[in-house]
C-alpha cells in the first residue's frame, strides 16, 4: 500500500524547502547546505551518514539489505554562485563564476558576499572578464564597510529586494536557489515518509556536489564507484519552464535532456505508474516532457552505465535569469531575480517520488516489452 502523506508531513515539507533553498552555496562550496543535511541525519536513528572519496554524501538506511536492486534518489548540492578569488584592497574583490549565467546579466548588478560568520557584505559589480577559464572573472566594490572579514573561498550570490523565501498569487514560491536545492529538500522530504515505513530499506539518497560546472561531483561518484552498478537513479532537478512545460502543472518525469536521452526501462517504468496513479486520483498531476533547456546528471550517470533517469520541476527565472529570451534577442534589459516553482508541483514531487519508491519493483506493472508480445500475439493475423 502506497504511504500516505499527512497535511502535517506537508507543512513540515514546505518548512524544509523554505530553510535549504535561502542556504548560500556554490560549486565546491557546499559546506552550509551539507551541515544542514549532516543535522538533520543526525535526528534520525534509522538512517546513517557517509562521504564518497570527492565529497558526495550518501543516506542509507541502516538495515540497507545487501541484496536486490536498490533504490537512490539524486540532488546536486550547489547553485550558480560567486566565490572570492582574491581581496585586492579594503573594497575590491576579485570573484569566480561557478555556473552557467550569461554575461548581460552581470553588468552593474547587486551581489551579497557571505564571511566565515556567515554575515552578508552587499556589493556590486564593476567589471566581468567573460574569457576567462575555467569560469567568468569579475571585479565587485563592497557597498559599505571593508573586505576585510572576506576570505578566498568565501561564497557570493545575486542580492534581491524584499525577503526571500516568498509565495506568490498561484502558488509561486521564489526564493535564492530552487536549482537544486528545491530537490534536495523534495528528496529529504521523501524519504522521511519512507524510512518510517518496512520495506523501504533499500531506498537512499546520493547528493552530489559541483553539479553546475559540469557534473563534477557526479563523474567522481562514477568513478570511484560510489555506488553499486545495481542501483537505480532517479535524479532530481528544477529544470527551465517553456510553454508546453508550465510551472503548476505537476512534476516532470523528463525523458532526456539537451544532451541525451535517458535509460529506457526506468524512464518507462516511472511514466507508467503516474499514469495508473492518476486513474486511481484524478487531481495528481504530472507531466512528461523531453526538457532540453538545460543538461543532467542523468546523463553523465547514464554515460557510465547506470540506470539512471530523471524527475524535475519546472522552474522560473532560470539560473536567476530573468526573460531569457527576450535578452539575447535584444527586446529586454537583462535583470536578475529569484528562481520560481509552484508549491503545487514540489509537493506533487515528493508525492511521486514516495509512490514510485513503492511500486518500481510491482509485478502488476509489467514492462513494456510484455506489453509488446501481447500485441504481436494478439495481431500478427493482419501481416
Amino acid at each position: 500500500m502506497t504511504p500516505m502523506i499527512t497535511p502535517a508531513q506537508r507543512a513540515q515539507h514546505r518548512a524544509w524547502l523554505e530553510a535549504v533553498t535561502v542556504i548560500p552555496t556554490a560549486a565546491g562550496r557546499e559546506q552550509r547546505v551539507i551541515r544542514w543535511i549532516e543535522n538533520w541525519v543526525a535526528s534520525r536513528s534509522r538512517l546513517t551518514l557517509r562521504t564518497d572519496k570527492v565529497g558526495n554524501l550518501l543516506i542509507r538506511h541502516v538495515d540497507r539489505p545487501a541484496g536486490g536492486r536498490p533504490i537512490d534518489i539524486t540532488a546536486h548540492l550547489d547553485h550558480p554562485a560567486f566565490v572570492v578569488h582574491e581581496i585586492r584592497d579594503r573594497h575590491e574583490v576579485v570573484l569566480e563564476f561557478r555556473g552557467g549565467v550569461h554575461t548581460p546579466y552581470f553588468e552593474n548588478a547587486r551581489i551579497e558576499l557571505f564571511d566565515q560568520h556567515d554575515r552578508a557584505h552587499r556589493a556590486r559589480i564593476e567589471t566581468i572578464d567573460d574569457r576567462a577559464t575555467p569560469f567568468k572573472m569579475v571585479t565587485a566594490r563592497i557597498a559599505r564597510g571593508t573586505a576585510a572579514a572576506l576570505t578566498p573561498g568565501d561564497v557570493g550570490r545575486w542580492a534581491f529586494s524584499g525577503t526571500l523565501p516568498r509565495v506568490r498569487p498561484g502558488n509561486r514560491f521564489e526564493t535564492h536557489a530552487c536549482d537544486d536545492l528545491a530537490a534536495v529538500a523534495a528528496a529529504l522530504s521523501a524519504l522521511d515518509v519512507l524510512h518510517r515505513r518496512r520495506g523501504f530499506e533499500h531506498v537512499g539518497i546520493l547528493f552530489t556536489r559541483a553539479e553546475e560546472i559540469g557534473f563534477v561531483g557526479a563523474i567522481g561518484a562514477c568513478k570511484s564507484r560510489s555506488v553499486p552498478k545495481k542501483t537505480r537513479l532517479i535524479c532530481l532537478e528544477n529544470s527551465r519552464s517553456f510553454a508546453d512545460s508550465p510551472i503548476g502543472s505537476g512534476p516532470i518525469v523528463r525523458v532526456g535532456d539537451r544532451l541525451s536521452v535517458f535509460e529506457p526501462d526506468l524512464t518507462n517504468r516511472l511514466g507508467a505508474i503516474m499514469l495508473a496513479h492518476a486513474e486511481t486520483d484524478p487531481t495528481f498531476r504530472w507531466q512528461r516532457k523531453l526538457m532540453p533547456g538545460g543538461a543532467c546528471e542523468a546523463t553523465a550517470f547514464s554515460t557510465y552505465g547506470y540506470e539512471s533517469t530523471c524527475v524535475c520541476l519546472p522552474l522560473g527565472n532560470y539560473h536567476n535569469m530573468r526573460d531569457i529570451d527576450g535578452v539575447l534577442e535584444g527586446r529586454r534589459p537583462a535583470k536578475v531575480g529569484p528562481e520560481c516553482i509552484s508549491l503545487d508541483d514540489y509537493h506533487g514531487l515528493v508525492e511521486l517520488l514516495v509512490i514510485c519508491c513503492g511500486r518500481l519493483d510491482d509485478d502488476t506493472l509489467p514492462p513494456l516489452v510484455d506489453r509488446m508480445e501481447r500485441l504481436w500475439t494478439e495481431r500478427r493475423f493482419v501481416l
